[in-house]
């Protein structure tokens, strides 16, 4: 471990003075990646500063404890700060997600359930920027196609963070919401009052911070535009706003038409599109990785079930981490901190366990 904390320790010298030229904040997309990893080091320098302190104080207490066996009976609580402390430290040497620090896109797209899934979806979507909000990030709606009751066939929104630091990311948390969101309860449709259960699907894209990181070919690119179309077919607008772009080596297709200029929808597309091409890269990078870098709880498989929301029992259940309460009627007003937490411990105990429990 001790081998470990030197490069990182020397690493964040380097940066510090990389930090004092002039040229480093010149470039806004490099001092962006430079400022993020020495927010990173700082928990790290600062934890290991906690761990020798610890240490320090624990070998002191021993040796005077020879001398004044008054002493000896504080050794058992510094042995105890000295564990914790050490156990900290372990966890930040768990190699990070490299994207951790990323803002996101959240598509939430109706599932299994018709009326009732899309009504759900716009739950999910107020849950979520209940979230954001509670973080101090900055939301975005982006797209939306609405159903015709009142609810969303899909809808998608930017999330921007307030913080360089990766642990403090938008997608070091809400990374591991990508999946099948299953909802019981009595949809307002329903007249017997039977309960019903649907599905609602989540997808979360780390969102490129320059244009430049992903490079795409015009030429790869088909771009359509038509008439922008609300809930139940009714015209939005009487232009040729939308824009649907195709980006033809890997068949990811991006529809826009919030935006009542063709040029918005547009701009708006195409941020969708680099973050889904990013999120491919990443999935390719995942999948060539070891198990020691792969996250075991944000899988690739975008059809599993990851969490079931039962609104009679007011439960909420995570089928990942066994995470369990029944304050469901605090989640969906955006209170998911415990539950993004357990995903954050769950995976990393898998990580450490892939380490042979040695960061």
């Amino acid at each position: 471990m001790l081998d470990s904390v030197r490069g990182l320790l020397e690493e964040h010298g380097r940066i510090e003075l990389e930090l004092n030229d002039p040229a480093v904040h010149a470039d806004a997309a490099r001092a962006k990646r430079v400022n993020r990893r020495y927010a990173e080091l700082n928990r790290i320098v600062h934890a290991y500063e906690a761990w020798r302190a610890a240490s320090d104080d624990l070998d002191a207490a021993r040796e005077l404890a020879r001398e004044d066996e008054s002493i000896a009976g504080e050794i058992p609580a510094m042995q105890e700060s000295f564990a914790d402390a050490e156990e900290k430290l372990r966890r930040l040497l768990i190699p990070r997600d490299p994207d951790d620090a990323r803002d996101v896109i959240m598509e939430i797209k109706q599932g299994e359930g018709g009326a009732e899934s899309a009504l759900f979806a716009a739950d999910l979507l107020r849950m979520y920027l209940q979230f954001a909000a509670s973080k101090g990030w900055k939301t975005e709606l982006l797209e939306r196609n609405e159903s015709d009751l009142g609810g969303y066939k899909d809808v998608q929104v930017a999330i921007k963070g307030a913080s360089n630091d990766p642990a403090q990311g938008v997608w070091a948390h809400l990374k591991y919401e990508g999946g099948v969101h299953r909802v019981q309860r009595v949809p307002a449709t329903e007249s017997q009052g039977r309960i019903h259960t649907s599905t609602t699907g989540v997808l979360v894209f780390p969102e490129v911070d320059e244009p430049e990181e992903i490079s795409i070919d015009p030429n790869d690119l088909k771009i359509d535009v038509f008439r922008s179309s609300g809930p139940g077919g009714q015209s939005v607008n009487t232009t040729d706003s939308a824009v649907r772009i195709t980006h033809v080596p890997t068949g990811i297709v991006v529809s826009m038409q919030n935006e009542k200029s063709q040029l918005q929808n547009r701009e708006a597309g195409m941020r969708v599109l680099r973050a889904r091409l990013l999120a491919k890269q990443q999935e390719e990078r995942d999948a060539a990785a070891s198990d020691a870098r792969r996250s075991q709880i944000r899988g690739m498989d975008r059809s599993e079930r990851i969490r079931t929301y039962n609104f009679p029992e007011n439960r909420i259940a995570d089928h990942r981490t066994g995470y369990k309460a029944y304050n469901l009627d605090q989640v969906m007003d955006g209170a998911l901190g415990p539950l993004i937490d357990s995903a954050i411990a769950a995976d990393e105990e898998a990580r450490l366990a892939a380490l042979g429990g040695d960061a």
